[in-house]
């Protein structure tokens, strides 16, 4: 999972018809008036370490509005903004309304998102604010006569830059569709540096943002000529805009190398031939909006180590903002690397997005084992070690980075192949999670494989060890559930550990169920609850045996999923069990079709209550068999409430815009990766005999529509016509 979001490119803004010949304030560094203390969610712009100041409104605990004129090259000839990354450094300090203390909260405004007609723009904090209660924007528009009171830091009649928030009264003069005009009273102007502040009605809790400064006259404050005398504003109207700041913060987020607000994606080859080095490995990303492709390997410029024949580097991907830029950073795993005169040991490494693009930003982070710092540099690089064979990455609730990684050959205790996972959690030293340590379920095993699979959300993360053997019964299948909450020894703290004989847990644990195999797990809002600190959890099991309905005949291997429950205290509940066998799922019931052996779930609503429509389940069947071809594979789509064959949705080759027909060993299903807005199907088996990737809007399955499925494909689209394996993983 990475915390950008999905936004829609505009064109340039231009002011609205000016109601007075007046112009724009110069962004710079409150409102001529009294000191305020009552109005903290008003937010001060620090732009381009000095060189501009503004005002602003927490409206969110993620999002500040202010005036797109504040980040406009020249907003005298016009106020065009990129959407994306300010071009220049922001700072916003929220809660501090007294500038010489170290109250409030300092963010980085790390995406700019511009109105497409109004001086407004909507500006994305690197970290959610927790301290400040944003501000409610009003739902009806302001009237001739009505007094409003703005906010603000920037100069007032004798003070260059006062270091308290200060607020003045205004009197709406008139109002048009887009703005406001408004008169000072008692000596109130809005000044230099009250660019982007608010215009509010009311007081104490029912306070509500009416307006957001756009330009005035300036009369009486400091450094204007003693002859301007007019504190006549205009502001940019907001009670309209509501649906527009939720639907804007409430996208879901999307991955953006180049940090331009438009969604990117890479895709791996782990199989590519890269200077001469067979299966040394490669990850093409193509950047949104027709910017082209880049490829990256280990021979590119600022990339660790250099290709070597079979690295397989791309086996594994991940995605989050590790520095808090506002770009996206790949995380990129290379299991099969030999380091320290040791085989298939393993590295990960953190390429960082930049403005100009993967490899163009800060310099990488390698994580290895014996450098760095905390339990990687008490660890050793042993063969097959296959450290980074999983990957997870995201964001804990209050914006902190973290990374999981799964090391499923490390040998513990001299049981080899006992399994380990590595957690980093901002900028803390790193920690290692396995059954070995006090707290986590289980116990050290020979050929447990601790780590084989990872996932995680902004309240948890999952692991899972599909060759846990629960009794008598190998491979059975284990998976914990932890917790971002830290131990007082750094690591995250288990709320869960389950396997299929756990009471609550449908059917029975039997060797090889391979309970665990894939994991995924997304945040989720109950009813009643104020935000989504819930998640559910799909846990494929693809060996599991099933009977035919009706029949007493075992069908091997068939596999199942079964989705869970887990609320913010840590407790859990089993909520699905799904199957090819149950009432209205398509398939039947077949011998080693391996349904579950991928499984993603996605939230495509994640601010609101979670619903049949937005909470949704991709199951991998790989080893399908269809139009008498072997191991076509099939990809199936359920809501993840009410029964499995209420929403059942079949995709193979050939519909739901996928091209060409079902064909033989092709395995569609085996790669997933899911977004808030699209399903990726990975293909790297064929049909194309590079492989391909092909992303369906959720919208298609969930609820009908008809957008475009986007494919990307070798050979077409301005890819190189080369690769073997094109769509192994996907970030």
């Amino acid at each position: 999972m990475n915390r950008f979001r999905k936004v829609v490119p505009v064109g340039a803004v231009a002011v609205a018809g000016l109601l007075l010949p007046m112009v724009t304030v110069p962004p710079a560094a409150a409102v001529v008036g009294a000191e305020d203390t009552a109005h903290a969610f008003t937010a001060r712009l620090d732009i381009g370490s000095g060189q501009r100041a503004c005002g602003a409104s927490l409206v969110d605990p993620d999002w500040v509005l202010t005036a797109a004129s504040c980040f406009a090259d020249d907003p005298e000839l016009g106020l065009e903004v990129p959407t994306g990354q300010p071009a220049l450094a922001t700072t916003a300090t929220i809660g501090r309304t007294d500038l010489t203390t170290t109250g409030g909260e300092e963010r980085e405004i790390v995406e700019l998102v511009p109105h497409e007609s109004r001086d407004l723009v909507l500006g994305r904090l690197a970290r959610p604010v927790s301290s400040v209660s944003p501000v409610a924007l009003a739902t009806s528009a302001p009237a001739p006569g009505e007094q409003l009171t703005l906010p603000g830091y920037g100069r007032t009649a004798d003070e260059w830059a006062p270091l308290h928030l200060h607020a003045g009264t205004f009197a709406v003069d008139s109002v048009t569709a887009d703005e406001v005009a408004l008169t000072g009273q008692d000596g109130a102007a809005v000044c230099a540096g009250d660019t982007g502040g608010p215009a509010v009605r009311g007081s104490g809790s029912a306070v509500e943002l009416v307006a957001v400064n756009s330009r005035s006259w300036q009369g009486g404050c400091f450094g204007i000529d003693e002859a301007e005398t007019r504190t006549g504003a205009v502001d940019t109207r907001v009670d309209d805009l509501g649906d527009w700041v939720a639907d804007t913060a409430g996208a879901p987020e999307i991955t953006d190398f180049n940090c331009d607000g438009i969604a990117d994606v890479a895709i791996a080859d782990p199989d590519a031939t890269v200077g001469g080095d067979a299966r040394a490995g490669l990850v093409r990303v193509i950047y949104g909006g027709g910017q082209g492709s880049v490829e990256i390997s280990q021979d590119s410029p600022g990339v660790a180590g250099g290709s070597e024949p079979n690295d397989r580097f791309g086996y594994s991907l991940a995605t989050y903002d590790r520095n808090l830029d506002g770009c996206t950073d790949l995380v990129v795993g290379t299991p099969y690397e030999h380091l320290s005169g040791a085989s298939d040991t393993g590295w990960v490494e953190v390429i960082h997005g930049d403005r100009d693009g993967l490899t163009h930003g800060p310099a990488d982070v390698t994580y290895r084992q014996g450098h760095g710092d905390g339990s990687l540099l008490a660890s050793a690089e042993e063969d097959g070690d296959v450290m980074g064979h999983s990957l997870a990455a995201g964001h804990t609730g209050d914006g902190t980075p973290w990374l999981l990684i799964g090391i499923p050959g490390e040998d513990l205790r001299g049981e080899v192949d006992g399994g380990s996972t590595i957690y980093i959690q901002g900028d803390r030293p790193s920690k290692a999670v396995h059954q070995d340590i006090e707290g986590i379920s289980g116990g050290v095993e020979e050929g447990d494989r601790f780590g084989t699979a990872v996932a995680g959300d902004s309240n948890f993360i999952v692991i899972g060890t599909p060759n846990e053997a629960i009794g008598s019964a190998a491979d059975a299948g284990l998976v914990h559930v932890l917790s971002h909450d830290l131990r007082s020894d750094g690591r995250p703290t288990q709320v869960a550990a389950f396997h299929e004989d756990t009471p609550g847990v449908n059917g029975a644990v039997e060797t090889d169920d391979a309970f665990g195999a894939a994991v995924d797990v997304v945040e989720y809002r109950p009813e009643g609850a104020a935000a989504a600190t819930d998640s559910i959890l799909a846990v494929g099991s693809p060996g599991e045996s099933l009977y035919k309905e009706g029949t007493e005949i075992e069908r091997l291997g068939a596999g199942r999923v079964l989705t869970f429950h887990v609320t913010a205290g840590g407790t859990w509940s089993q909520i699905g069990d799904i199957g090819q066998q149950k009432p209205g799922v398509a398939g039947g019931v077949e011998t080693d079709d391996h349904f579950g052996a991928e499984v993603v779930v996605a939230n495509t609503a994640p601010r609101e209550v979670g619903t049949p429509a937005t909470m949704l389940l991709a199951v991998g069947v790989p080893d399908e068999d269809l139009e008498s071809q072997p191991d076509t594979g099939a990809v199936q789509v359920f809501s993840l409430w009410g029964a499995p064959g209420d929403r059942d949705r079949w995709i193979q080759a050939g519909s739901y815009g996928l091209p060409g027909t079902p064909g033989a060993d092709e395995r569609l299903g085996n790669v997933l990766t899911a977004t808030g807005d699209h399903l990726y199907l990975g293909m790297p088996n064929g049909p194309s005999a590079y492989g391909a990737v092909h992303a369906l809007p959720w919208a298609n399955l969930a609820v009908g529509a008809d957008l475009p499925v986007t494919s990307y494909q070798p050979g077409t689209g301005g890819l190189p016509a080369a690769g073997v394996s094109f769509g192994s993983a996907i970030g």
